[in-house]
C-alpha cells in the first residue's frame, strides 16, 4: 500500500493536537499586524490577536506561504511518503494554491496532487479530515482526489458580523455604509461563492441574523461547523439549537484565525457545512 501525505494551510483551523497525532504537515500563511510579521498558529490560538485587533485602529496584511516553504514541506514528506495530495485555501480569496503549484512544478515531481478547495476554516478541515481517513483506509490518491473534488462541489459557508467595522477596515465595505449600517444595527450574511466571499444578503438585529444562517442549512445535512471569534456563549446557544433541529448531524464549533478572520472581526459567527 502506498502511504499517503496529507498536507493543508493553517487556515484549515485544526487543532496542533490534530496535527501532531495524525501527522499532518500544515504550512502557515502569514500577517503583519503593527509592523510585525506573524505565521498563523492553531485553534485555540488566536484570541490575543483579535482582542488587540478590537483595541485598535490598524488593519493586518495577510500573505500566501511562499513557494519555498511548500518546496521545503513537500520535499520532507517524500522522504517517508510515497504521495502527497495538499489541500488549500480557496484561490479566489489567497495566492496559497498557486505558491503550492509552483512548488511541485519547481520539483517535477508528478507523486504530488494539489486540490484547490475552493473554501476555507471548518470546510477545508472536513475535506482534510476524510482524504485523511480514505488514506489510512487504503484508498488510492486518484480514489481521494475524486472524492474531495465532488465533496467540494457540496460544501456551503455562512457567516455574519458583530459590526460592519472590519468588513470596512478590510475595504469590502465603504465607511460611510458601515457608520450607517451599525446605527441601523443592519447585519451582513455572507456566503462563500464560487471560492470567494459575498454579501449576499442585509438583515435588521442580531437574531434575524441567526436565523437566517439556520435557514440555510438543509435538512439533509450531514456535518455543521460553527466558526466564531470572541462570541463562545453565542456560538453553544446555536449549538444546542441546531443539535434540536438536526438531531442526525455532527455539529462542532470552531475558531476562525486572523488571516480569514480579521475580515469580520470579533463577535463574527457562521455556519459552515455539507
Amino acid at each position: 500500500m502506498r502511504k499517503i501525505k496529507i498536507i493543508t494551510d493553517s487556515t484549515s483551523y485544526i487543532s496542533r493536537e490534530f496535527v501532531e497525532r495524525e501527522e499532518i504537515t500544515v504550512v502557515p500563511l502569514n500577517y503583519i499586524f503593527d509592523n510585525v510579521s506573524y505565521k498563523e498558529g492553531f485553534k485555540g490560538e488566536y484570541d490575543d490577536f483579535f482582542i488587540k485587533l478590537a483595541d485598535s485602529k490598524l488593519f493586518p496584511t495577510t500573505s500566501q506561504p511562499s513557494t519555498g516553504e511548500f518546496c521545503k514541506a513537500f520535499e520532507e514528506a517524500l522522504n517517508d511518503y510515497d504521495e502527497i495530495i495538499a489541500i488549500v485555501l480557496s484561490s479566489k480569496i489567497s495566492g496559497t494554491y498557486n505558491s503550492a503549484m509552483l512548488a511541485k512544478n519547481i520539483l517535477e515531481d508528478k507523486k504530488i496532487t494539489i486540490i484547490d478547495s475552493e473554501s476555507a476554516a471548518s470546510n477545508l478541515r472536513f475535506m482534510v479530515e476524510d482524504a485523511l481517513n480514505m488514506a489510512k483506509a487504503g484508498k488510492s490518491s486518484e480514489e481521494i482526489v475524486e472524492f474531495i473534488e465532488d465533496k467540494k462541489k457540496k460544501m456551503k459557508i455562512y457567516l455574519t458580523t458583530g459590526t460592519l467595522e472590519y468588513l470596512s477596515r478590510g475595504g469590502r465595505l465603504s465607511s460611510i455604509e458601515s457608520t450607517i449600517g451599525n446605527m441601523l444595527s443592519i447585519k451582513p450574511i455572507i456566503e462563500l461563492k464560487s471560492g470567494e466571499l459575498q454579501l449576499i444578503e442585509k438583515v435588521r438585529g442580531n437574531n434575524k441574523a441567526v436565523s437566517t444562517l439556520i435557514n440555510k442549512i438543509p435538512d439533509s445535512v450531514q456535518k455543521i461547523a460553527i466558526c466564531q471569534i470572541l462570541n463562545m456563549d453565542e456560538a453553544l446557544n446555536l449549538k444546542k439549537t441546531l443539535e434540536a433541529k438536526y438531531p442526525n448531524a455532527e455539529i462542532t464549533i470552531d475558531d476562525l484565525g486572523p488571516v480569514i478572520g480579521a475580515h469580520l472581526g470579533p463577535k463574527m459567527l457562521g455556519v459552515l457545512f455539507y
